[in-house]
């Protein structure tokens, strides 16, 4: 019986799995709830549907924070919950996994353990650079580029990388992303209307509002909680609100953004001018952001079609190409000696 290959790419809110004997890609929340710190009660979606809405004894926890793994054995028993739910999951099946680059090795090896280490028994773990698995997934020729700048705006994080023929030459991990929008919405509604609303409802105004391209009339009504009478309620939230709570994540980005070009050599820079930006990344789904990005960069954006799954595309990719599966390697090669 042929063993099953799986790539992974474990984001700080999602996980993306391809699966290689099936041929499909699917997507399943990071999220866990656990009952009296012992029993797993829910994982993935439905887990999600009762963040903010449990009591005292329940815990809706979330294993990875800003990027890396927070909560080993959570992740692990996550992961493998996840590969067994309605899945055709066989132990020793060979792994390749997407890592940010901007973290120190013993984070990055704990990416590695986190399969190797499992009851899944894997036979063969292989590690690739998140940015280089983006590329690929763009349809980018890694190997041969001059140079490009991309940019995954994930969940809690947002991955800077530049990359020249085959290599990343600049990568940096801000720990700004889809939560810090939502923090961002949550904290100037409660201060300019004295109304409390969850995380929830912050990602929903994210989501619904055209932000970059919106009527300035445009607004929802949400449900909350009054601050001055303490009772719950709804009110009604306008885009110009949303627009002013992204003003200065976004500005530090763009900041972030413009330092690594400046420190990127003369050659490599001008051919990001001519190749461009490209977005990729959960966040990048908003319509119109490729076009601030582009307006504050000046240099020609573009978004991924695909962008929340840009990298498990390229994982596919790798997975499939004898000459792309060389940019994976493992965490036991004789570099890695001093970390076993």
């Amino acid at each position: 019986m042929a063993r099953n290959t799986y790539g992974l790419d474990l984001g700080s809110y999602e996980i993306k799995v391809y699966d290689k004997k099936q041929d499909t890609i699917w997507k399943e929340k990071n999220v866990l709830a656990v009952q009296d710190k012992k029993e797993i009660i829910a994982i993935g979606e439905d887990a999600y549907q009762m963040y903010e809405k449990t009591p005292p004894d329940i815990e809706v926890a979330f294993p990875m924070r800003d990027g890396v793994i927070s909560r080993f054995n959570d992740m692990q028993n996550l992961l493998q919950n996840i590969l067994k739910k309605n899945r055709h999951f066989s132990r020793g099946a060979e792994y390749v996994i997407a890592v940010p680059t901007d973290v120190t090795e013993v984070q990055k090896k704990a990416f590695f353990d986190l399969v190797i280490h499992s009851n899944a028994k894997a036979r063969e773990v292989n590690i690739v650079e998140r940015s280089i698995a983006d590329a690929v997934g763009l349809g980018i020729d890694v190997q041969n580029t001059t140079g490009v700048m991309i940019i995954n705006f994930g969940g809690e994080t947002t991955e800077l990388s530049v990359l020249t023929e085959g290599g990343i030459v600049f990568n940096r991990l801000l720990k700004l992303g889809g939560t810090t929008l939502d923090q961002e919405i949550v904290n100037l509604v409660r201060n300019s209307h004295d109304f409390l609303i969850g995380s929830r409802t912050a990602e929903i105004l994210r989501q619904q509002f055209d932000v970059f391209n919106g009527d300035s009339e445009t607004a929802f009504s949400v449900a909350g909680r009054d601050l001055i009478t303490g009772l719950p309620m709804r009110k009604t939230i306008s885009i110009t609100l949303v627009r002013a709570a992204f003003k200065d994540t976004l500005l530090e980005c763009m900041k972030a953004v413009r330092s690594m070009l400046d420190r990127t050599p003369p050659e490599i820079r001008k051919a990001i001018y001519q190749n461009g930006i490209y977005l990729t990344g959960g966040i990048a789904n908003m319509s119109g952001l490729d076009a601030y990005v582009e307006s504050m960069t000046k240099i020609h954006t573009t978004a991924a079609q695909k962008p929340g799954i840009c990298a498990v595309n390229g994982l596919k990719k790798i997975m499939l190409s004898k000459d792309l599966s060389k940019l994976a390697y493992s965490m036991l090669d004789e570099s890695y000696r001093w970390m076993r």
